[in-house]
This record gives structure tokens, C-alpha cells and sequence, in this order.
């Protein structure tokens, strides 16, 4: 089958493009280079006391409860340097990497930049890996630390009607399958979600995966090898959980407030806007943003086109509506 032509990069995204592609991913993600993969990721994410020199945050480390019968979870918390005079707003943030890359350090520059200009409260949770840890242990990490979160709002000073989960890339993906498990335990409920770039699908068979195979910010070759490490021999059946890939769920009803981000060239723009239009469909909120050219994750590595300071305001808005920010 021949490969429908892809959407055209914004000329302004092209540089950054190529910047991603020379520092994240020189080495092609297959089964039998995740781990290389992984020392290279530990060589290009900076620690937290680089990310926070000079910053106006503290933070530090904990270990908490894991999921029941799993192993116990490493969180980095992020606070303002100045509390504020009642309780915060708060993030749970979920790193990227495809469920089988990266560490929790991965999101904190978010969480840094949150607690610095709104006095947002971050935690970011260091969740299992794929292929030794099977989805949904992921979401499941992810779940616990939302709970811990909302059990320990007094002590962290945090409001907890306003704790969102929020993510790019697989930590886009799994702050859908948070949202999910959050409904359908009645657990702590989520002020919002925001899924940037999410990936929520295990099939890959969409006409975008289908248009960037072979070239681009995570290519359909990539998305293929985490999903076959996340899912197993259960992937492209119903076996699969929606905790593991949130596009499984048949119901999309009583979700929290989805913020759903996209670039119109990138292997997940097509899941990403059929998980909008199923949320519209049972009447729950989602505000979609598809950017004309914009690669995986534009907006961190072109951070001065006009299409990448649009897509940032825009995510400020939904921010400050949900979280009811400088209040």
C-alpha cells in the first residue's frame, strides 16, 4: 500500500525538527535497542538541580506507596519559593518517552515553569517501564500517585478539586488513562486533563501513523516497537486494557475536562482528534487543538514560531480557566 502523502511542516518548525530528531532519537527505537535508548535519554535530560538553579522553586524527593502489590513509587515534588496565602492549584505530571523511555525529570521543566508564574504545585511520578512492566502498570503508578496526592493535600497545601494530570507525547496518553481510572473507581476527581500530542492508540493504523512511517518526531516504526513492548501479544485485540491505550475505552462519558493539543504533521494527530469528537459525542468537554505543520512536540523545540506561541497561549487559557489561576 502506498503511503498517503504527508501534511507539510510549518518552514518555521523545520529547524527544530531536525534538532529533535539529532538529539532525541539518532538511535532508531527497535526491540532490541530500547535499552540503548534509554542510557541516551539519561545523557540528554538535565538533573533537577540544574533545571531549578536559579529558579523560584524548591522540590524534593520521596517514596511513596505503590500500587497495590507493586513496588514502591519515586516522586519529585516542585513548589514555589513562596507559599502562597491558601491552597494551590496542583499538577500530577506524567513524562514522555512511550512507555518505555525517559525518567520523571523528563517533565519537570513544566512543573518548574507552573510553580514559578502561578504557584502551581508539581509532582511528577517515576512510573514502570515497558517491556519489563506491561501496561497498565504505568497508568496504575500514575493512579497511585494522583491518590497520594489528594491524600496528602493538607500537607502539600494544594486544593484538591484543582489537580490536573497533564503529559505529552506517552505522558499525554496516560493522563487520559488517569482520567479513565479516576471515573471508574470514583477516586480523587480530576480538575482536567491535558494530553499533549497523546498517545492513545495501540493499532497505529491511522491515515496519519500511515503518513509520517519512516521520517519525523516518532515515526509509525516507533510507535510499532513501544507498542508491542507495552501490549504484547495482546496488541490489535480487545484484550488490550483502556487503562493501557485509553482509545480501547467504549465509554468516554463523566470524564474530567480534556485539553487535547496536536500537530496536524505528526503519527498522532488522527487518534488524538477521534478521542475529542468521542468525548463531544457522550457531552463531556474537550477543547482540541490541531497546528497546522506542527511536528511531535513542536512547541518545546521551536518555542519562537508564531504557530508554537499560539499553541502555548492557548494552553495557558485552558490552564488558567480550569485551574482558576492568579485568583
Amino acid at each position: 500500500m502506498t503511503a498517503p502523502a504527508p501534511v507539510p511542516y510549518d518552514p518555521e518548525l523545520v529547524a527544530g525538527l531536525d534538532a529533535f530528531v539529532s538529539l532525541v532519537e539518532i538511535i532508531p527505537l527497535r526491540a532490541d535497542s530500547i535499552h540503548a535508548n534509554r542510557d541516551h535519554f539519561a545523557t540528554i535530560i538535565p538533573p533537577m538541580t540544574v533545571q531549578a538553579e536559579g529558579r523560584a522553586v524548591s522540590w524534593e524527593d520521596r517514596v511513596i506507596s505503590g500500587p497495590e502489590g507493586a513496588p514502591d513509587l519515586e516522586i519529585t515534588i516542585v513548589r514555589p519559593s513562596h507559599a502562597a496565602s491558601g491552597p494551590a492549584p496542583a499538577v500530577l505530571s506524567i513524562h514522555g518517552g512511550g512507555m518505555v523511555l525517559g525518567t520523571r525529570f523528563f517533565g519537570t521543566g513544566e512543573l518548574i515553569d507552573l510553580a514559578e508564574r502561578h504557584g502551581v504545585v508539581g509532582v511528577a511520578v517515576e512510573y514502570r517501564l515497558a517491556p519489563e512492566h506491561p501496561g497498565p502498570a504505568q497508568a496504575e503508578d500514575c493512579y497511585a500517585a494522583l491518590e497520594w496526592m489528594a491524600a496528602h493535600a493538607d500537607e502539600l497545601a494544594i486544593d484538591p478539586d484543582r489537580i490536573i494530570a497533564s503529559g505529552m507525547s506517552a505522558g499525554g496518553g496516560l493522563s487520559a488513562a488517569v482520567a479513565l481510572l479516576s471515573r471508574d473507581r470514583g477516586g480523587p476527581r480530576l480538575a482536567g486533563q491535558l494530553l499533549g500530542c497523546p498517545m492513545l492508540d495501540d493499532r497505529n493504523e491511522t491515515v496519519s501513523a500511515r503518513q509520517y512511517d519512516g521520517f519525523g518526531a516518532w515515526d509509525r516504526n516507533n510507535n510499532d516497537t513501544a507498542w508491542d513492548a507495552i501490549a504484547g501479544t495482546d496488541r490489535f485485540s480487545d484484550a488490550v486494557s483502556p487503562y493501557t491505550a485509553p482509545a480501547r475505552a467504549t465509554d468516554l462519558s463523566g470524564l474530567a475536562p480534556a485539553f487535547i493539543e496536536v500537530g496536524a504533521a505528526e503519527t498522532f494527530r488522527d487518534e488524538a482528534v477521534d478521542y475529542a469528537t468521542r468525548i463531544w459525542a457522550t457531552g463531556g468537554q474537550a477543547e482540541l487543538h490541531v497546528w497546522a505543520g506542527g511536528y511531535h512536540g513542536f512547541h518545546g523545540f521551536s518555542p519562537d514560531a508564531e504557530v508554537s506561541k499560539a499553541a502555548n497561549a492557548a494552553r495557558e487559557s485552558w490552564l488558567r480557566r480550569i485551574l482558576h489561576l492568579d485568583e
